[in-house]
């Protein structure tokens, strides 16, 4: 597996959405990148005649034993207002996570209570976690009609 871990940021954000594109992928949805830089989605999915947003996250920060997931967007350029922009559960409709250890989440927005920062690797979002492309636990696990 290649270290999560990158010197650059966006880097650590291409490594995560390719893993989200290829756990979709074996999921059985189409997937499409949108062109440029869009804050709310990272991917497109599509599966069933439906189109999802999926946003991505990466984490490698952990505090007792679980994995810290920034949902807040803090800056990232030098005329930062210094506002920071919330989780907005409204703004897609799944989370993809993949964090240090190879794990991975597919979490429906709207199971997320976080405005801030997620723990996961807990009892909360275990229903949600992926292993390896588990297909066809995806029905199950938060690919539900809203």
């Amino acid at each position: 597996m290649l270290e999560l871990r990158q010197a650059h940021p966006r880097r650590q954000g291409d490594i995560g959405e390719a893993a989200a594109i290829a756990w979709l992928t074996r999921a059985g949805f189409g997937v499409w990148v949108p062109l440029g830089h869009s804050p709310d989605a990272d991917l497109i999915a599509e599966r069933d005649r439906r189109l999802l947003r999926i946003q991505v996250k990466t984490s490698t920060a952990m505090r007792n034993g679980r994995y810290e997931v920034s949902l807040a967007t803090k800056g990232g350029n030098r005329s930062w207002s210094g506002r920071v922009k919330e989780n907005d559960p409204r703004r897609y409709d799944h989370l993809f996570v993949l964090v240090a250890d190879g794990r991975q989440w597919f979490i429906p927005a709207a199971k997320i209570e976080a405005r801030t920062m997620l723990l996961l690797g807990g009892p909360k979002y275990a229903a949600f976690e992926v292993e390896g492309g588990a297909a066809a636990s995806v029905g199950e696990r938060g690919f539900e009609p809203l």
